[in-house]
């Protein structure tokens, strides 16, 4: 009988007697399920055998690679270009170009609207000393509680604009 038919064999007598290799749960995080332990082995690294519990194994899917985003200007639907040399991880220098430029735009453009709050902010504040509403005329911890919202108000719109003034730095 050759060899292979031999090992055929064996293996379908060991599954129907219902023969199965020890299964053990080593601790640590995270924890270890194996069937690819010694005994030896398993008693060493402080694993623990698994009896009379059925163990089911799922294999997860493997992730897809996400198709590439379309350029500002490709239309949809459309092939994406090859980029030099074929890289899949490379971008076209003109599409990295339009990106950029249109990342520059939309931080400038919030960059003028934190900006633009920030004085409607300081203006509103009158450095510390802003009018009295109706509402605060006879209650002035509220009064008290609205200056204070305005100085963190500007103080969290200072620290947005010198964020983005960063970020816009960054750029090429």
């Amino acid at each position: 009988m050759p060899y292979r038919h031999t090992c055929l064999m064996l293996t379908l007598l060991s599954c129907a007697l219902g023969v199965q290799a020890q299964v053990y749960r080593c601790p640590g995080p995270p924890v270890l399920y194996t069937d690819a332990l010694s005994p030896k082995e398993a008693q060493e690294k402080g694993c623990r055998s698994i009896e009379g519990t059925p163990i089911t194994v799922l294999q997860s899917p493997k992730p897809r690679a996400a198709a590439p985003a379309p350029a500002p200007g490709a239309t949809p639907g459309a092939a994406p270009t090859a980029s030099r040399g074929g890289n899949e991880g490379r971008v076209d220098p003109t599409q990295q170009k339009g990106r950029d430029d249109e990342r520059r735009r939309v931080l400038e453009s919030e960059l003028r609207e934190a900006e633009a709050r920030l004085a409607e902010l300081q203006r509103e504040y009158q450095g510390g000393q802003p009018d009295r509403r109706g509402d605060e005329r006879n209650n002035y911890q509220k009064y008290l509680d609205r200056v204070a919202e305005l100085k963190a108000g500007i103080t969290r719109q200072e620290a947005d604009i010198q964020a983005l003034k960063r970020e816009i730095s960054k750029l090429p």
